[in-house]
């Protein structure tokens, strides 16, 4: 008998006998309240029997604005920026979608095209819902049902503190503290101390974009707010010191 054959009997023969280890969706370390992954272990259980695992390399397009929405894409790991805009022009970036979001619903649940392009800022691992299958799903499980409202509500939310983000702050470093705060809880985590952490995956000309002002203004303001010891940047990761220092600005 060969070698590998004998180690794998001895592994079967001494398999330890207790309670089964959670596996797939129910062992994910990213799964966040609230998002299509925190589902029951019942209805997760079907919703990975309609679904597979894909990989996509940093800046790669995952689907682009206009597109008939065939699938909608759960996030594993990694982080997806979601921009607007006619193609071949300046992209006016929505969001950053990290683990737990889900891509694509409202314009599958619609039948319609996708609102929005999404390319990886990392590398990430998705799981694609096919239309039909997703809808068999929803229509098989209340849970996945209310669950789906709730996603849909909190794009909106998104989409008006987008706007709110624009229209409504007087000053740059009020625009800019209300992105901080945004991608504090959208991405980021709580940490010890009411801190946030948070990956930097903007460059600040894409987050000058998103706050209506220049590279330069977002460099220097970002400065002021580490100066004031609010925030702090070591590599590549931001964190929020003092989330009441900068929602007073709001």
């Amino acid at each position: 008998m060969a070698d590998t054959e004998i180690s794998a009997e001895l592994l079967a023969r001494h398999k330890p006998v207790g309670r089964q280890v959670p596996t797939g969706c129910a062992a994910c370390p990213n799964r966040r309240p609230g998002w299509f992954c925190s589902l029951g272990s019942a209805v997760l259980a079907d919703l990975e029997l309609a679904t597979s695992t894909i990989s996509l390399p940093a800046q790669a397009s995952l689907f682009t604005q206009g597109e008939d929405a065939r699938c909608l894409y759960l996030i594993c790991s990694g982080y997806i920026k979601l921009t607007a805009g006619p193609a071949g022009d300046r992209q006016m970036i929505v969001r950053v979608a990290g683990p737990g979001s889900i891509l694509g619903l409202y314009a599958v649940l619609s039948h319609g095209d996708y609102e929005v392009s999404a390319e990886s800022l990392t590398a990430a691992q998705l799981r694609p819902v096919e239309r039909e299958r997703f809808l068999v799903f929803l229509r098989n499980h209340k849970e996945a049902q209310m669950r789906a409202v709730q996603c849909i509500c909190q794009e909106y939310r998104f989409a008006l503190q987008d706007a709110c983000r624009i229209a409504l702050s007087d000053t740059v470093a009020v625009r800019l503290a209300r992105l901080l705060l945004e991608l504090a809880h959208q991405i980021g985590e709580h940490v010890a101390g009411g801190e946030y952490r948070f990956p930097l995956l903007l460059t600040h000309e894409e987050m000058a974009s998103m706050t209506s002002t220049t590279r330069e203004t977002v460099t220097r303001t970002l400065g002021q707010f580490r100066k004031d010891g609010w925030i702090s940047i070591e590599d590549s990761i931001v964190t929020v010191h003092a989330p009441d220092r900068l929602q007073n600005l709001l």
